[in-house]
């Protein structure tokens, strides 16, 4: 499930333990980020989050489980950027072209976080929280207007989600080439074909232009 810490806090006990579970959820972020691993010990985290290495257990058991909420929380901050961001657009294929643009352009605005993605995205692609869900729904609301033509939603899910972790890499080792003006546009042009749309308005959506961001 989601990190909880993102509800209100009822006193100052709890908002105190919100903030040291934030403040390790952060550093795990900040390893993977970095280091592209889980490996650093416990007291390493600890002193990261600027928080006492008992403070760990009450919050986790174990490195795993951090880890795995650093990268819950990661996949949910995404899929919030994302909604937020697409939220006035009518045509599901729109919403998946901006969806595929901002997540090659996700490297230079949110490095962070596009390398704790890269590091443990794979795994959540059909869990029921973060990107998985949305994409679904989006695919599925194509199906339904008749944008997309996609005979399973979940196997377009799985396609279109590693393509998207796919894009992260390239975009971490792309050359200037590669990563240059229109590349974000001709991948987005290649995930609505690949969902169904023609080429000419598959050409055509992926390059109208980015609406703004509302956060």
């Amino acid at each position: 499930m989601p990190d909880q810490a993102a509800a209100q806090p009822a006193n100052r006990f709890e908002r105190r333990r919100a903030r040291t579970r934030h403040a390790l959820i952060a550093a795990a972020q900040g390893i993977l980020a970095e280091q592209g691993t889980s490996e650093a010990s416990i007291q390493q985290i600890a002193e990261r989050a600027d928080v006492g290495f008992g403070s760990f257990y009450n919050h986790f058991q174990t490195k795993a489980e951090l880890f795995e909420a650093a990268v819950v929380d990661a996949l949910e901050e995404y899929g919030k950027l994302i909604d937020s961001i697409t939220g006035d657009l009518d045509d599901p294929a729109e919403v998946f072209a901006v969806s595929v643009r901002l997540t090659f352009r996700l490297a230079d605005t949110h490095p962070e976080l596009t390398r704790v993605l890269r590091y443990g995205g794979l795994p959540y692609i059909h869990a029921d929280f973060g990107l998985g869900p949305r994409a679904l729904r989006d695919i599925e609301r194509g199906n339904a207007s008749g944008r997309f033509q996609v005979d399973s939603p979940l196997v377009a899910l799985s396609a279109v989600g590693g393509s998207l972790l796919g894009l992260l890499q390239l975009k971490s080792s792309a050359t200037s080439e590669q990563s240059g003006p229109g590349a974000d546009e001709e991948m987005a042009e290649l995930v609505l074909r690949m969902l169904g749309l023609p080429p000419e308005e598959a050409h055509e959506v992926a390059r109208r232009p980015l609406p703004i961001a509302t956060t």
